[in-house]
């Protein structure tokens, strides 16, 4: 199987057999990517299911030199984004906390303080207050923020899934994180 660094070289040379891997190598990021913007596991899911089909649609139709430089992370958030504007047109998701996938929490008193189920109860309600105020941002800055603070993308990238300056992305992360604090701080919270 291909590497990363490889995988647009072997998509261009053979899309059918390495989509997978494409899929494999970024289901997670994508999923998380979504899951940040809507809110809860299904629609993140129905989300990036949707990314996929459009990525695959769209390599298809790409002439073989295109697939060969394209920046695959920045190309398919840039996809995730354009499916969730499309699907919160369609509906208005509920809006869920960002828990842990399967919402369970491990009781047993360990020895470390910080897995302590008080610690992990405040957590978890530190974590849930900070979903809801992401999820409350104006979508310019929640996009910013979570791709960069969540997603761990540098703003070059970025900019080239937004189609915005660097400049821009910056100013919008700056604002969203700004936003974040205020609201954590009139919330109650510590930042």
């Amino acid at each position: 199987m291909p590497t990363t660094g490889d995988l647009p070289e072997a998509l261009a040379d053979d899309l059918d057999c390495n989509f997978e891997r494409l899929v494999i190598v970024y289901q997670d990021r994508i999923f998380g990517f979504a899951r940040s913007l809507v809110g809860n596991a299904a629609d993140a899911e129905e989300i990036a299911q949707d990314a996929f089909v459009r990525a695959y649609r769209a390599l298809s139709r790409y002439p073989t030199e295109q697939i060969r430089t394209i920046a695959l992370r920045a190309w398919l958030f840039q996809i995730t984004l354009n499916v969730f504007r499309n699907h919160r047109r369609k509906r208005r998701p509920e809006e869920v906390t960002l828990d842990g996938e399967d919402g369970n929490v491990n009781i047993d008193l360990p020895d470390d303080l910080q897995r302590r189920p008080d610690q992990i109860a405040e957590r978890r309600e530190r974590n849930a207050d900070l979903a809801r105020l992401l999820l409350a941002l104006p979508e310019k800055y929640r996009v910013a923020v979570i791709l960069r603070h969540v997603q761990g993308c540098g703003y070059a990238e970025i900019a080239l899934a937004l189609g915005q300056p660097v400049g821009t992305v910056k100013s919008n992360v700056h604002r969203g994180t700004l936003l974040l604090r205020e609201d954590l701080i009139l919330a109650g919270a510590e930042p």
